[in-house]
């Protein structure tokens, strides 16, 4: 039974891997799950400075899911280098770190700094605020997503996958904008939008206002979006947006993704990565599936 899948030439044993901002960089996690058994760890969101995020209140419950306002903070790449690259490389799993910036040339920054380090795949967040444009995000305008594409595959040593914003009209079109740019591989989805109210407050939950919204509720808008842009573009497609058990990665690899992310669902169990693994051998075996690629976009 083979598990393994390949996303531009790098090979994972498994196609789960964590959601960005959902995992750390792992070290959380370790007591919990065996990091060796991931198909991938994906990093939490690494600026070229560190950034403290948004103000507080900036994380609530919601049915179905999560909002989350937490605004990137991160400790910048001088941290990151130097902490969590030696930390995830005693590991048997591929690292990818996830990029944010504000301006093309805070992701530039980043992305040469790692051009030298034992790191696997970049996954470039473009939901940042692209200051340049009065924060309208780099991932919703098919022209911003294309220059930042091809900004970044300029000076990249790794593949880079392009994680797109489903807060678009046309989730396609971004797909297709970032394969023309020269991407790797895209992600999605990102989180949408949402808005949560104190009604005895009479005031906004979280002090952004808004925060992007995660867990099992967005799962069929995530299916939908991951099947759309597999009948669009040629690159491979990371899934991602509710997954809570393997039944839910396997709609996802289904729908055309070759891998998967989980990433709410590790805040309410830890175990969720390893039994969305274990789960997922186990439809296998039960399915009489010899190659998990048999089910990549088998649904047409």
């Amino acid at each position: 039974m083979n598990t393994s899948v390949t996303i531009a030439g790098v090979e994972l044993k498994n196609p789960v891997m964590t959601a960005s901002g959902t995992f750390g960089s792992g070290m959380e996690y370790g007591e919990f799950v065996d990091l060796n058994r991931l198909g991938a760890v994906v990093t939490k969101g690494v600026a070229n400075v560190p950034w403290p995020g948004n103000p507080t209140p900036r994380v609530a419950e919601v049915y179905g899911g999560m909002l989350n306002a937490i605004g990137l903070q991160n400790p910048g790449i001088d941290v990151f280098l130097e902490r969590d690259v030696p930390f995830l490389k005693q590991y048997d799993t591929r690292i990818i770190v996830n990029v944010c910036g504000k301006t093309i040339e805070d992701y530039l920054e980043v992305v040469e700094r790692l051009a030298g380090e034992p790191v696997d795949m970049l996954e470039i967040n473009v939901s940042c605020p692209n200051v340049k444009e009065g924060a309208i995000a780099f991932g919703q305008n098919a022209d911003s997503l294309y220059e930042i594409t091809a900004a970044v595959k300029k000076k990249a040593a790794q593949p880079v996958i392009m994680k797109l914003s489903p807060n678009v009209t046309d989730i396609a079109q971004m797909a297709k904008a970032a394969e023309a740019a020269g991407a790797d591989a895209v992600s999605l989805i990102n989180t949408l939008t949402g808005m949560k109210i104190d009604v005895r407050r009479r005031s906004f939950v979280l002090a952004n206002k808004t925060g992007g919204m995660s867990g099992p509720a967005i799962k069929p808008v995530a299916v939908r979006m991951v099947y759309q842009c597999a009948q669009a573009v040629k690159i491979p497609i990371i899934g991602m947006g509710g997954i809570q058990n393997a039944e839910d990665a396997l709609e996802f690899l289904m729908a055309g993704a070759s891998a998967v992310a989980v990433g709410a669902a590790n805040f309410i169990n830890p175990y969720a990565t390893r039994e969305i693994i274990e789960g997922i051998e186990d439809f296998m075996r039960s399915e009489g599936v010899a190659d998990i690629k048999e089910l990549v976009g088998c649904v047409k």
